[in-house]
């Protein structure tokens, strides 16, 4: 099972970090920024959260929502909101469905050894619920940017 471009964006639905159930077609009419990540507190994670916090008002204005996916529980995920300052909604995929669906969970190199883990990637989402565009391997430094950049091209601003 994998996504493709210009096909729908499979739906789920997952607890955010208040435990509250979010599905994807809760949110028809407006561009969903998907992004998945190891790992809350993590350096990498929190720099990527906190550049979509930072920016959320940017997307906002574009009609679009941010929503962070890892396997961490709704608690883990409130806590790192409330230590790190963040205003997007993260929800909890413990069993990795969703990342899995979306080709978000599979093996990784890390010090030498393979082990599946979380690939962190991005997905926009258009109000259609078609999948618009698919970043499939992430480098933080300079992502939230690009995504931003991407969702302006797509709606032609």
């Amino acid at each position: 099972m994998g996504i493709e471009v210009g096909k729908p964006a499979p739906d789920f639905c997952l607890p955010d970090q208040d435990e509250v159930q979010r599905c994807l077609k809760d949110y028809r009419g407006k561009w969903v920024v998907l992004y998945f990540y190891p790992k809350d507190n993590t350096s990498g994670c929190t720099k990527e959260a906190q550049g979509f916090t930072a920016m959320k008002e940017e997307f906002e204005k574009l009609g679009a929502v941010i929503l962070g996916v890892s396997p961490d529980s709704p608690r883990s995920h409130r806590n790192f909101r409330q230590k790190k300052g963040l205003t997007i909604t993260l929800l909890s995929d413990p069993q990795h469905q969703v990342m899995e669906l979306y080709g978000a969970w599979g093996m990784k190199r890390s010090r030498g050894k393979e082990k599946a883990g979380v690939i962190r990637s991005t997905v926009l989402i258009d109000p259609q619920g078609i999948l618009r565009f698919h970043w499939p391997r992430v480098k933080v430094a300079g992502h939230v940017e690009d995504v931003l950049e991407k969702l302006r091209e797509l709606k032609g601003k």
